[in-house]
């Protein structure tokens, strides 16, 4: 009999919790959906479902973790005995010892992000793509080629353990994607809808496609992808640079979320995804950016892609301060990282699906507004450029040294804007890029913006982040041109 209730569960870890110190059962179901319409032709539609469990036992002081997608009272006790088996015998080379009455809370609730499920057709799916496919192509020799994606996922998550903690948690988290590409002669250019899929939300996939707005969108990213063709390079300067909030987004997560992961500052992912120039000794004492700059891990806010309750370790999420102006004072760091350095963090212990465990990861990572305009940040540059949309970046091993390149920019001169640039990048330092940080926008320039595709750990994790941010205008910045 397939098992996929609570009661379920809660009777399993009953009989297990005799046998070992701790025993939790993270149960997940997943259903994602992509549908996408290129050169105004449907492509092939690719659907995929799963559902699997992970068991955790704790035992001498050490975690055992074993996933099964056998979900019935034998394939669930096979990875029970399997997960007390790898915890019992890394005790001998265990650098740290985990007290279970210590590293899980117990916690009792409820999320979701949906009153009621969706019930949009795939007809009016098909029909939105084919509409948007249209109005990029809009009739223009010069769109060579046009794109418009979505991606629907729904996740559910029933957590339990057993020191009584019941957690039960729905997500449904879209994508929308428009792209179109420009050519004349040799000259290539494309622009696309806040970069590629920064326009991830958690919400149903009928409240996402407000057509108005994604068709009004559509017209813009013809007519820019044209605009470039004519375009002059980005001058290779130093300069003040505006940053628009779609290209904030992946700075922020570049140059704060990955380097105050508290897994890399004490060397756990060094090996794949990394290490950071940021230290222990940091916390509290690094002046990380100006005093204008304010960082918050926030996982309630409203539609943002990585919102929760609890994080997968069964801790319940609340919103911190990881720099408060311009001083860093806390690091992205679960439960076990906490015990192991000391060092304060969030609930953020995440995994991508049921056969990963938990690690430390980012969620919903902010930059909190200022008090400045659009309008006031233009008049205040004498030399600079405004730059939209991620198109490709660099950073390294260190999270220190980064390169970004941009779609679309705009140079601007005493004060206004004057004139289109293609092909805009920048670089910089992580430190001093952010102690550069001049004006911030204020509540009326906010984005929010989010990635399904985060990559970190071994083996391999691919989660969703979400990122909220002014538009930001940053002083001494150097500036170039060409394709990046």
């Amino acid at each position: 009999m397939i098992l996929k209730t609570p009661e379920d569960f809660k009777r399993l870890v009953n009989q297990f919790k005799s046998e070992c110190e701790f025993v939790a059962i993270r149960y997940v179901e997943e259903a994602s959906n992509y549908y996408n319409y290129r050169n105004e032709k449907p492509r092939p539609t690719s659907q995929n479902q799963i559902r699997g469990a992970m068991i955790e036992v704790h035992e001498g002081g050490c975690i055992g973790y074993a996933a099964t997608n056998l979900i019935h009272e034998a394939g669930l006790q096979s990875a029970f005995y399997k997960a007390r088996s790898i915890a019992r015998n890394t005790k001998s080379v265990s650098t740290t010892l985990f007290p279970s009455s210590q590293i899980r809370p117990l916690n009792v609730g409820y999320y979701s992000t949906l009153s009621e499920r969706d019930s949009l057709s795939l007809t009016s799916i098909n029909s939105f793509l084919k509409k948007a496919n249209q109005l990029l192509k809009n009739n223009k020799s010069e769109i060579i080629s046009s794109s418009s994606s979505i991606f629907d996922i729904s996740y559910n998550q029933i957590y339990i353990s057993s020191i009584g903690s019941e957690i039960i948690q729905n997500f449904q988290r879209t994508g929308i994607n428009l792209m179109a590409t420009s050519q004349r002669g040799s000259e290539t250019q494309y622009r696309s809808y806040f970069g590629g899929l920064a326009d991830c939300k958690q919400q149903s996939l009928s409240t996402a496609l407000d057509e108005e707005k994604y068709f009004d969108a559509c017209g813009v990213i013809s007519a820019e992808a044209i605009e470039l063709l004519d375009a002059e390079d980005c001058p290779k300067e130093t300069a003040d640079l505006i940053l628009m909030p779609d290209q904030m987004m992946l700075q922020i997560h570049e140059s704060i979320g990955h380097p105050l992961e508290l897994d890399r500052i004490i060397g756990d992912e060094r090996n794949f995804a990394g290490s950071s120039f940021v230290q222990l000794e940091d916390i509290g004492k690094l002046q990380y950016g100006s005093s204008i700059m304010n960082v918050t891990f926030d996982p309630s806010v409203e539609s943002e892609l990585a919102t929760y309750k609890f994080d997968d370790n069964g801790c319940k999420a609340k919103r911190e301060f990881l720099i408060q102006d311009g001083k860093l004072v806390r690091t992205l760091g679960g439960l076990e990282s906490q015990y192991r350095t000391g060092a304060p963090g969030v609930a953020n212990a995440r995994s991508c699906s049921w056969n990963r465990a938990p690690i430390d990861r980012m969620a919903n990572l902010n930059l909190e507004p200022g008090q400045a305009n659009l309008d006031d940040m233009i008049s205040s540059v004498q030399n600079g450029v405004l730059m939209h949309s991620n198109r490709s970046w660099s950073i390294d091993d260190f999270r220190n040294k980064f390169q970004f390149g941009c779609e679309y920019a705009k140079k601007i001169e005493n004060g206004k804007i004057t004139k289109t640039l293609k092909n805009p990048n920048y670089r910089g330092q992580t430190i001093s890029f952010w102690n550069n940080l001049k004006m911030v926008g204020d509540s009326s320039t906010m984005g929010l913006f989010g990635t399904f595709f985060c990559g970190k750990g071994e083996p391999s994790q691919t989660i969703n982040v979400g990122h909220r941010s002014p538009i930001c205008l940053f002083s001494n910045v150097e500036v170039f041109g060409g394709h990046n």
